[in-house]
């Protein structure tokens, strides 16, 4: 007789509460309205579709209360009413704030109901938030693995240096904060990889990074990162070379080159290029740093056939040097000969020593490297024999002038 009351009294129960399920879904708009900002600043028809999903939670609590067994409360069945961009345009913590005063309503409506059918609410209640928190674990989840592939994809595309119109609106979308200088920095992809601590460091040493890893290599394209996205523990303005050195524990063992620096991401190819070549060829400098930048290695480049390292070389010490004045190609040449002696270098110019000292710090000035240094002098060297290559095969190739008729 007690369980023949008990189900009376459940189909009343439901028969009420489908009667009062549009009042419950009208005064929980309007407490929605009363309580949460963000809701009254939506546009109409997304208020309208958070109704709709305040109106299917009720709908589907009455339809739970009815069978428990049938388990409708899936936060998915939920939010099936509203549309996409609703769903992408309301955090987790508003949805639970839904909840929240979803439930409030309720349980202020059916409070003279018996204390079973409170329970069942804050059941019911329960059960959607956690199946909300998975649902957006999961786009969470779904959106870092895209994220994931687009990084890879541009990251490649300023590797190969294919970029298209395409690119800047995949890098926005990546919520690249980067502006102005940028550089390239490829070293080794460690075993046990901590994606998320080398951009906190890169953050913390404020710039910006894209991340690409192709197999064992990792490639980092650091860019100075916007005043207003950088952390307030940041340290601002540092050379490349300096971050490049603080990000190294993030890299495994092995080599790892820093590209020269470039004025905008558009151009950080340039810089890509000249990284991967270097990395290529830093085995043949037996006692390179690490990191090391690209352009100390342009011997082993040039050698290696790399067309950049040759042009960098002829550009920057060999046309620089011709153009200010022949004494100091020529003091250089007899220099680096000579096995870096000066009195040898001398008696080969007949000039006095001191005056090849003040010749080689003039080449230091003009061109930025030192020739009485073992490496730089290698770098000199290669230059000097590029740009006389270059010299000799432009003399060859040059046509003869013609004569004038008769």
């Amino acid at each position: 007789m007690g369980k023949s009351a008990e189900v009376m009294d459940k189909v009343e129960t439901l028969a009420w509460l489908r009667r009062i399920s549009g009042d419950l879904a009208t005064v929980t708009i309007k407490r929605l309205d009363d309580t949460l900002p963000w809701y009254a600043e939506m546009p109409p028809a997304r208020r309208s579709a958070v109704g709709l999903v305040a109106q299917a939670g009720i709908t589907s609590f009455i339809q739970w209360y009815d069978d428990p067994a049938s388990t409708p409360w899936i936060a998915a069945d939920i939010f099936a009413a509203a549309p996409r961009e609703l769903l992408r345009s309301v955090s987790l913590t508003q949805t639970l704030q839904l909840i929240r005063v979803t439930v409030e309503v309720t349980e202020e409506r059916v409070a003279g109901k018996g204390e079973h059918l409170r329970e069942a609410i804050l059941l019911y209640s329960r059960e959607v938030a956690f199946a909300a928190a998975d649902v957006y674990a999961r786009a969470a989840e779904a959106r870092g693995l895209w994220d994931a592939r687009l990084e890879a994809l541009v990251v490649d595309s300023i590797l190969t240096g294919e970029a298209d119109e395409e690119l800047p609106s995949r890098i926005a979308a990546l919520g690249w904060h980067g502006h102005g200088e940028v550089a390239v920095l490829v070293g080794t992809t460690p075993p046990q990889f901590d994606v998320d601590q080398l951009r906190r460091t890169a953050r913390k040493l404020g710039v910006d990074v894209l991340i690409g890893v192709q197999g064992s290599r990792l490639v980092l394209v650091l860019g100075r990162a916007e005043p207003s996205a950088v952390a307030d523990d940041a340290v601002t303005d540092l050379p490349f070379a300096e971050i490049a050195r603080r990000l190294e524990p993030g890299f495994g063992t092995g080599y790892l080159v820093l590209g020269p620096t470039v004025p905008a991401l558009v151009d950080a190819s340039q810089s890509a290029r000249a990284a991967l070549a270097g990395f290529a060829v830093a085995r043949a400098w037996r006692h390179a740093p690490r990191p090391v930048e690209a352009d100390d290695l342009l011997p082993e480049r040039a050698l290696a056939g790399d067309p950049l390292a040759k042009l960098t070389l002829v550009d920057r010490i060999y046309r620089p040097l011709q153009a200010h004045s022949a004494d100091l190609v020529a003091t250089l040449w007899a220099y680096l000969d000579n096995g870096r002696s000066l009195e040898a270098t001398a008696r080969e110019l007949f000039v006095h020593p001191n005056t090849v000292r003040y010749r080689l710090k003039r080449v230091s000035e003009v061109i930025g490297w030192d020739a009485t240094g073992p490496r730089e002098a290698l770098i000199l060297q290669t230059a000097l024999i590029l740009g006389s290559i270059g010299t000799d095969a432009a003399r060859r190739r040059a046509p003869a002038p013609r004569r004038a008729a008769v």
